[in-house]
């Protein structure tokens, strides 16, 4: 089943200004295609600068995701065109200065994959069902799955919420079904207490979370 979050992920996205963009990317894993050389390919980058703009791309970025076995990821954390300008100019130094001139083509990328300016963080809750056993393997019944995974999420979001509200922030979080379970959309939060009740739980602080993956 594919799975298709331009809905959700349109109501998460803030403009405030022309310098601001979100940094999708369509992404060939070596896990679906075993012929790709290393652990993934980027096979094409958007700037997104308006839901717009996105809305208006999604045929294309659908039908190349079907056809090269592929998934669209945006990250959910603003980038900034100027502060992008400005480091991209750093890190080329950098590797010139290291003579690591065959990097220099990929500057511009790398820096937008690492640096954030978003003064609303976000962070990804990465929840599997195979951690906690509640995979479906086609021999349980699928209402009691639903209803065990619907639990754990709950308890999940309570604990989260919880402790977004310590720090003063939003407590606000969304959720979007993966491939084999679900990202939990969430500010920022002191992550030792949850990591030790939620050891399973991957705490991802600028990663990217699923638009759309075909079947």
């Amino acid at each position: 089943m594919s799975i298709n979050n331009i809905e959700q992920i349109k109501s998460l996205l803030r403009f405030d200004s022309e310098d601001d963009f979100y940094h999708l990317q369509i992404i060939k894993r070596k896990k679906e295609n075993p012929e790709v050389g290393s652990n993934s390919r980027v096979i094409k980058t958007y700037y997104v600068t308006s839901a717009e703009y996105l809305e208006a791309r999604m045929p294309e970025i659908i039908n190349m995701c079907d056809f090269s076995n592929a998934r669209a990821c945006i990250n959910l954390n603003r980038r900034s065109f100027e502060k992008m300008a400005f480091h991209t100019l750093k890190k080329i130094t950098d590797q010139i200065m290291n003579r690591d001139f065959a990097s220099v083509r990929k500057a511009y990328e790398s820096t937008c994959g690492a640096q954030v300016s978003e003064p609303d963080k976000k962070w990804i809750l990465d929840v599997d069902w195979v951690d906690f056993g509640l995979e479906d393997c086609g021999e349980v019944d699928h209402n009691s799955l639903e209803t065990r995974r619907d639990a754990l999420i709950n308890d999940i979001i309570a604990d989260v919420q919880g402790y977004v509200a310590e720090s003063g922030r939003d407590d606000t979080v969304w959720t979007l079904p993966t491939k084999n379970g679900l990202h939990i959309i969430t500010r920022p939060f002191n992550p030792l207490r949850f990591q030790t009740k939620w050891a399973e739980v991957v705490i991802q602080k600028n990663n990217p979370t699923i638009l759309y993956m075909p079947d």
